[in-house]
């Protein structure tokens, strides 16, 4: 029996704002702007400057730490000082200069960056993402960038490979919930780190001060730091920006006067044979110390997650400019400070500081500042890869809040915010030593750090057609030096760095359960829909008396007529005039344009007046209360009436289509779906719109402009009579006879979660007053 679905070989899209012009300029204009984002030089210097106080504060205030967690027993031999500085240099110029700057910057997703913005990328070129919502019809989105490739290409064989391998898909899955989970661990550890950093220098200057009241005063200014980011991006990019910028400079001067004069000859370090003669002299105290040293990129994968709030050439300009030679004058000026004053290595950057009141003090000041600044780059990095994570399906549903209207990936997430400042504020009581939280730290940062390696080496492949030996040796250098501070990490397990792994533990059980949780209701659905037959054998009344009104059917159904429908009408014995099912997804793109957000099909005969709506959103786009989203889909089930019968006119055995320069070319598509019901046969097609003009369409004929007429003005009267929003209410529970992890991850992980999150209708802004719910109970 066929399924009730609409022919699978066309789709109707629908332009929001010129419905009686050409579309083919609008989709340049559209695409230009999600795939040039050119801005003007002043809004890139401004963005620049802003990106300081958001994007570069973890990464600007790791000279507090540093030296002190490479050497947390005191310096044995000065001469090792000059090993760990050139350590420190050429790790950051390898991984936060070449790797992200150079590299990850440039495989953004439409300037969307951070593990699942690659993740992204992949699943647009490889069918991997276990959600089969897509249709043929997203590749004509002027966001969605694609590359062809060819048979006989690498990128063709990788792509098969990972198609036809179910365990590379979840290998896949595992590596991208991890990276991810460590970074919501980052936006854990960073503020405790940065804080008690800051307070802990107040100590030192006010050595009478005991140390409850560090504690307490490190607790506050934590509470204090989390409320302000409902501000926004902006508004606190704004506000701490000028404080990071003196910052940097003031650091990059310090680090001057120090090298000159104290030891001058500390630019040797610049020379790589330094390394080598200190693995040669200590052996596995230099490996050990790795973990140190690896905290000098701490918020390196900020630069790449951020990328969303800002923009790449924003991020590279203050990066090279103001941010690498400022970092590289600060430790250099903090080894040779060390080579004359070995043991001031606890707290080496306050004790360097030239003792002078009109410098200290100030100085004193603005460190503090910026040490509790430092974790707003990690806090934002984790609301972008939140909603990045809620959007692919990998995530509960949050409630999430655009704090921009000119920059779609500034953003904030009220759970996760207090959610973070609950787990930093017991961090920093349950520690209350910074030795410890960076040795946690260091672990959550290199995980992190190879994801992203792992990912890049795949898009290289993948996206670019890079050379193989290309992609192998970029895995290869940064996958073998990540890995070795790994090793060094893994070394601290017992002494803090279990709590990443516990935090990174956790977060990934709980994405995995949602993830899994989702696909088997979809799985389900699928497996489950509704017959073409079986609607058509109850009629146009659909069996039962048709109310006055629209009735908006929501279901996770891209395609076909969920169970839940015939559900509904078993147990309730009206439905509405016009029912339209409408499907709300999230395609891997970063945007959608809104002139080709709707997605509308017929379903069944034109009196049984059923429609389906697909809403496709990108990762970045969110389903807004401001959206008028109802008053937009009357206005588009409107033009699809209109345009419907403009095609009746043209020859169905044809099979053409409007295309973005209006102009009729063949759709290349199956012939019109037919099933055979009662003896009668039934066709149904698609009308394909992707123009917002037909105008080379020049005949009408009386017949169809009288239906379209009286469909229109019957739409119209529905819709003065009321929407009513009608969404599942259902229970997921494994079947008997399940294996034990499917019973656990249904019927304990997957449902409490659910419990947990927000209410559909929340997120889409449902009036409570129009609301039915329709509770069913899935088996799976």
């Amino acid at each position: 029996m066929a399924e009730a679905e609409d022919s699978p070989g066309k789709g109707y899209m629908w332009n929001l704002d010129r419905i009686d012009q050409p579309f083919g300029e609008e989709a340049d204009r559209v695409h230009n702007l999600h795939t040039a984002k050119k801005l003007s030089t002043t809004t890139t210097l401004r963005l620049a400057f802003l990106s300081l106080g958001v994007v570069y504060g973890d990464l600007g205030t790791s000279p507090l730490y540093v030296f002190s967690n490479i050497f947390p027993d005191g310096i044995k031999d000065r001469n090792d000082l000059l090993g760990t500085l050139s350590l420190i240099i050429y790790t950051i110029t390898l991984i936060a200069l070449v790797k992200y700057v150079f590299f990850a910057l440039r495989a953004n997703d439409n300037g969307e960056g951070g593990t699942f913005a690659l993740y992204s990328l992949i699943c647009r070129h490889a069918k991997v993402n276990t959600i089969p919502n897509q249709h043929h019809t997203d590749r004509a989105l002027t966001t969605y960038s694609f590359r062809p490739m060819s048979e006989k290409s690498t990128a063709y064989k990788l792509k098969n490979a990972l198609e036809t391998s179910l365990f590379l898909q979840k290998i896949l899955l595992v590596l991208v919930l991890l990276g991810t989970s460590m970074v919501i661990g980052d936006g854990m550890l960073s503020p405790s780190i940065s804080v008690l950093s800051a307070v802990q220098g107040i100590r030192l200057s006010h050595l009478e001060l005991p140390k409850g009241s560090v504690l307490i005063l490190s607790l506050l200014i934590l509470v204090a730091l989390f409320s302000m980011q409902r501000f926004g991006t902006a508004k606190v990019g704004f506000m701490f920006a000028p404080i990071i910028f003196i910052w940097f400079i003031s650091i990059g001067t310090i680090g001057i006067y120090n090298i000159f004069v104290h030891y001058p000859p500390v630019f040797k370090a610049l020379s790589p044979v330094y390394i080598f003669r200190y693995f040669r002299a200590q052996g596995v105290t230099a490996w050990i110390s790795l973990g140190g040293v690896v905290l000098s990129v701490t918020g390196a994968e900020a630069l790449f997650a951020d990328l969303g709030h800002f923009t790449a050439q924003s991020i590279q300009l203050a990066f090279t400019i103001i941010v690498f030679p400022c970092l590289i004058a600060a430790y250099m000026g903090q080894a040779a400070y060390l080579m004359k004053y070995p043991r001031d290595v606890d707290e080496p950057f306050y004790n360097s500081i030239p003792n002078r009141p009109f410098i200290y003090w100030p100085m004193f000041v603005v460190a503090t500042a910026a040490a509790i600044i430092a974790s707003q780059a990690t806090i934002s990095a984790t609301f972008s890869i939140v909603k990045q994570a809620v959007a692919l399906g990998c995530f509960p549903r949050v409630k999430i809040v655009h704090t921009s209207h000119r920059f779609l990936g500034q953003v904030y997430v009220p759970e996760v915010n207090w959610t973070l400042m609950v787990a930093c504020l017991l961090i920093t009581a349950g520690f209350r030593e910074t030795q410890q939280i960076g040795n946690a730290y260091g672990v959550a940062v290199v995980l992190v750090m190879v994801v992203t390696t792992f990912l890049l080496a795949m898009v290289m492949i993948l996206i670019w057609h890079s050379n193989l030996y290309l992609a192998f040796s970029f895995l290869a250098v940064f996958g073998s030096l990540e890995l070795l501070y790994f090793s060094s990490v893994l070394f601290k397990v017992t002494s803090g760095g279990w709590v990443p792994l516990a935090i990174g533990s956790v977060l990934m059980a709980v994405m995995y359960f949602w993830h899994y949780g989702s696909c088997e209701r979809h799985k389900f659905e699928l497996q489950n829909k509704v017959s073409l037959g079986w609607i058509l054998q109850l009629g146009p009344s659909l069996g039962m008396v048709r109310l006055p009104g629209i009735g908006l059917f929501y279901t996770e159904l891209a395609h076909g007529v969920p169970s839940i429908f015939s559900h509904f009408l078993t147990h309730f014995p009206a439905v509405h005039s016009i029912l339209t099912f409408v499907c709300v997804k999230y395609l891997p793109v970063s945007t959608v344009a809104k002139e080709e957000r709707f997605l509308l099909r017929r379903i069944g005969p034109k009196q049984f007046r059923m429609y389906r709506c697909v809403v496709r959103y990108g990762y970045k786009d969110l389903h807004k209360k401001d959206d008028h989203f109802d008053e937009l889909l009357i206005r588009a089930l409107a033009a699809f009436i209109r345009y419907e019968s403009l095609m009746e006119s043209v020859d169905e055995q044809s099979e053409e289509t409007v295309t973005s320069n209006g102009s009729l070319e063949s759709c290349g598509a199956a012939p019109p779906l037919q099933a055979q019901v009662d003896g009668h046969t039934i066709t149904g097609s698609e009308i394909c719109l992707t123009a917002s003009s037909v105008s080379s369409i020049q005949r009408q004929t009386p017949r169809s402009l009288r239906e379209e007429e009286d469909e229109c003005a019957f739409l119209i009267k529905c819709k003065e009579d009321g929407i009513v929003h009608i969404m599942g209410s259902t229970v997921m529970r494994a079947r008997q006879g399940s294996g034990f992890f499917k019973r656990h991850a249904i019927n304990s992980g997957y449902s409490f979660l659910r419990k947990l999150c927000r209410d559909t209708s929340v997120i889409y802004h449902v009036p409570h007053e129009s609301l039915l719910h329709v509770g069913m109970v899935y088996n799976i």
